[in-house]
């Protein structure tokens, strides 16, 4: 997979973007990325990022090609037969990265099946916490990114739309680069401050942006969901019991009910806080404040004292975690 990914990754062209149905369709940049498709403006800014499993085409075999990301219609990038060596790339990393090859998903498919009719043959019994942890270390990370952005498509139906303004796809997009997370999602209800999913995703709650005024608060809420669940997958098959495991194991993938209820498990119950060496550490590697967030789990200070105490980077950091610019942009993320 990552073969086939370098293979294509500096494939940039020119396009036609469109981000609602009402709106006019636009000049554009497409280029391809870790698993996602890049569209930035002429002066090279990044406009918006679909995730490859998630890109659909409207009109299969007819030119100019169509795409739109899953479950949004309206926005759509129109490509030329002027760049049949994008169409062609797009339409095989899409598949490639959404599901295994057919030859590589046969080989572990039948590791896999061998390994288990082996267990099962000779007697042994797995209880469920073995099973998972079996899971966990042979599902690929392509895998892990299929189901996070499942869950993030589904986040839909308890949360509303993902909040999207055009003017602030630049600032997620430095925010997740300066945190080191493949994507982050604002969403307007169910949830206060953020929770991970696998593949490397975090959804931040709308009040975590709109609520204070540093953006250490809102990076502070995606580092704690990470370091509270670094393995987001395990709570997912923990959920599922045995057979979520076992149908992983065999096809790779998960029921979209399990996924829905885990879900709504999260909003209710968001994992518990590491301890807090782990977040004093976790902070100082990613170099967020943490004072501003433990103020902002108790305004007091009196629960988050050690925190606070034991804090790295007191003083203003070398490098921000927003610019001023790009953090009054996010704030608006959830406007019209």
């Amino acid at each position: 997979m990552s073969t086939a990914l370098d293979k294509f990754q500096r494939l940039e062209a020119m396009a036609l973007w469109r981000d609602t149905p009402e709106a006019q369709r636009r000049d554009v940049i497409v280029s391809l990325g870790d698993a996602t498709l890049v569209i930035k403006d002429t002066n090279d800014r990044a406009l918006a990022h679909w995730s490859l499993p998630a890109v659909r085409r409207q009109n299969p075999g007819t030119l100019p090609a169509v795409f739109f990301p899953d479950g949004d219609e309206g926005e759509t990038i129109e490509i030329g037969e002027d760049h049949l060596e994008v169409i062609e790339a797009i339409e095989q990393l899409r598949k490639a990265v959404a599901r295994p090859t057919k030859n590589s998903g046969r080989l572990r498919k039948g590791v896999i099946a061998a390994t288990t009719l082996g267990i099962l043959g000779l007697g042994v019994f797995w209880l469920p916490g073995a099973l998972v942890n079996h899971a966990l270390r042979v599902v690929p990370n392509v895998a892990r990114q299929t189901i996070g952005q499942d869950m993030m498509q589904l986040t839909t139906r308890l949360t509303g739309q993902h909040c999207r303004s055009t003017d602030a796809i630049a600032a997620v997009d430095a925010l997740q680069k300066r945190l080191k997370v493949r994507v982050i999602t604002v969403i307007p209800s169910a949830l206060r401050e953020a929770v991970a999913l696998p593949g490397n995703i975090v959804l931040l709650g709308r009040d975590a942006v709109e609520d204070y005024e540093e953006p250490d608060v809102a990076a502070g809420f995606v580092v704690a969901a990470q370091t509270a669940s670094p393995d987001p997958l395990r709570g997912v098959l923990e959920s599922g019991g045995i057979s979520a495991s076992l149908r992983l194991l065999t096809s790779g993938t998960l029921p979209e009910a399990l996924l829905v209820r885990h879900l709504e498990d999260l909003f209710a119950t968001p994992p518990r806080a590491s301890a807090d060496e782990t977040l004093i550490a976790a902070f100082e590697e990613r170099r967020v404040r943490l004072k501003p967030y433990a103020l902002a789990m108790d305004p007091s200070g009196e629960s988050t004292l050690p925190l606070i105490e034991a804090a790295p980077f007191t003083e203003e950091l070398p490098e921000p975690v927003l610019s001023d610019r790009y953090w009054v942009a996010l704030q608006g993320i959830c406007g019209s």
